[in-house]
């Protein structure tokens, strides 16, 4: 109905390219305009100036021979000054775009090793950038952004990298658990030797005050029993001490000692040495 009354319509952030007999005459900006197809104008088509994607896939080599797909994403719009180049000098945007990304990438990757492919990615999207924004300018376009959205090896080489990074967590956890078993057992031994330590001030202790008690109780025994030795009053000690040994050995459950010779007068024995032994270094000293 537009084409009968010479009259079209451009939408917003688009415009429309009029030609006269052919040639090149104007760009239509978004509104209604008059198109007077009798005298020679039509509509050659339209340019939109919205800012659009293009993901380009590309395969290449690093340095050390791992190939890998890497994957930009371009974003570009056309100009609304240079509409007529944009229009008229590029008959397949994308493929231009997508030419110029697979020489800059193909020439960049191959310098590196596949780690920096991965450290140094916006470098390479900076470097695709300025190469189509120096190409891409002369043809009306402007290149909004790049980047590098994803960089996939090949699947066995992933699957390697993976087991090298899992064996490398697991020799640090080992580390880590032989330091902490180390520790562990250094702390242990501090215990036990604080324990051993302290149980031995214990028994120091106790002996000491047996020895003590043993001492009082023989100087009160013969100051008030007159005509005793201080033989005699060890001999009684020592057979109170082997009755009451007995007693604990009978009232216990479960118990593994047992005294070669048994009786009482094996006590007299056993005093009998100690005495001996007590007299020959005391002798030799």
């Amino acid at each position: 109905m537009g084409n009968l009354f010479c009259c079209i319509q451009v939408d917003q952030s688009t415009v429309a390219i009029r030609e006269r007999f052919g040639k090149f005459d104007d760009v239509l900006q978004p509104g209604c305009h008059f198109l007077p197809w009798c005298l020679g104008s039509q509509l050659a088509g339209h340019l939109s100036l919205r800012v659009q994607q293009l993901d380009v896939r590309c395969e290449t080599k690093t340095k050390d021979n791992v190939f890998v797909n890497v994957v930009a994403s371009v974003q570009y719009r056309a100009l609304a000054n240079q509409a007529s180049d944009a229009f008229y000098k590029l008959s397949n945007t994308k493929g231009q775009i997508q030419a110029y990304v697979f020489d800059v990438i193909r020439a960049t990757v191959p310098r590196l090793n596949l780690d920096d492919v991965f450290e140094q990615k916006n470098e390479i999207a900076k470097a695709v950038e300025d190469e189509l924004e120096k190409a891409m300018s002369t043809y009306g376009y402007e290149i909004v952004q790049t980047l590098i959205i994803d960089i996939e090896p090949d699947e066995h080489v992933k699957r390697a990298m993976n087991e090298i990074n899992a064996a490398a967590r697991l020799r640090v956890a080992a580390n880590e658990k032989a330091e902490a078993e180390k520790i562990l057992q250094i702390k242990r031994a501090e215990g036990e030797a604080e324990s051993k330590h302290l149980s031995g001030l214990g028994i120091a202790r106790q002996r000491q005050a047996i020895v003590d008690g043993l001492r009082d109780s023989v100087l009160g025994f013969s100051e008030n029993v007159p005509g005793t030795t201080a033989k005699d009053v060890m001999d009684m000690v020592l057979v109170t001490q082997y009755f009451d040994t007995m007693k604990e050995i009978g009232a216990a459950s479960k118990t593994s000692a047992v005294f070669i010779p048994h009786g009482p007068g094996a006590v007299r024995d056993v005093a009998s040495q100690i005495r001996e032994g007590l007299l020959q270094a005391s002798s030799v000293s």
